[in-house]
């Protein structure tokens, strides 16, 4: 059985290797959040897209998850846009 800390130890460290999860964990800070609420949040979005990975039997691709959030209009894009300026 996989430890609930296992994912927020894996949200906090993705927030230094992939551009959208650290414009999610920026958005949350600038809602207000601590920076644990904020990790934990980040480590449900992962949560999520693990199981969809785990459902589908395909590998985690960053490119295309950035794509479908393109496509869906999703205001981290735009964050992630002002990140990199």
């Amino acid at each position: 059985m996989l430890n609930p800390r296992s994912f927020v130890e894996y949200a906090g460290e993705s927030i230094r290797h992939s551009e959208w999860a650290k414009a999610f964990y920026l958005s949350q800070k600038a809602k207000g959040k601590s920076h644990q609420a904020a990790v934990r949040a980040l480590a449900y979005k992962w949560i999520s897209i693990i199981f969809r990975c785990w459902q589908t039997r395909e590998k985690y691709d960053e490119a295309r998850y950035v794509e479908t959030l393109r496509k869906k209009g999703s205001k981290l894009v735009a964050a992630m846009a002002s990140a990199e300026v």
